[in-house]
């Protein structure tokens, strides 16, 4: 039996951090440049802490039979003048979210993202933004089959291999 239960990520903070190096570590067989966890793990945990904490935030742990199967997290953007849609309510933003590959194919990260999704649709939220890596055709796919859609394509350039001794853009 799957079972979702919201959680504050302070108090389950080692359980978050180890879900969140899985993640990490999958997303560096997607994307190279993706950051060791090691290197990012404090300020990372206290990122999600404080957005959820400060930002209306939402945890949701699954677990199967008692065992931590998976998690989705989500946090309400700040808004500001800066946007160019015609929306101006607020925004969910869903960073972060994992399963298990032993639990995978379960339907556990649709049962996540239905839940969350419900949360914020109670508070009023009526747009959500998502990020994927452009590679991560399987996380597209589900994306498209709960009705999300592509609206923007995040280009990136670097300009040394190593990151270090960078082009100076103004002289």
């Amino acid at each position: 039996m799957i079972t979702i239960t919201p959680i504050r990520i302070k108090d389950h903070y080692e359980l978050l951090s180890a879900m969140l190096k899985e993640l990490h570590i999958s997303e560096l067989e997607f994307f190279p440049k993706t950051a060791a966890w090691e290197d990012i793990r404090p300020d990372y945990m206290q990122h999600v802490i404080s957005t959820q904490e400060e930002n209306d935030g939402t945890c949701l742990l699954a677990t199967k039979d008692g065992e931590p199967a998976g998690f989705i997290f989500a946090y309400v953007e700040e808004p500001d003048e800066s946007r160019i849609e015609d929306y101006t309510g607020d925004t969910l933003y869903v960073s972060d979210g994992y399963v298990a590959p032993a639990f995978r194919r379960m339907g556990i990260y649709r049962q996540l993202n239905d839940a969350l999704e419900n949360i914020y649709i109670q508070k009023g939220v009526r747009r959500i933004v998502r990020y994927t890596l452009s590679n991560n055709l399987r996380m597209q796919q589900f994306l498209a089959s709960q009705q999300y859609e592509p609206v923007r394509l995040v280009y990136e350039k670097w300009l040394t291999p190593d990151g270090k001794d960078a082009i100076k853009l103004f002289p």
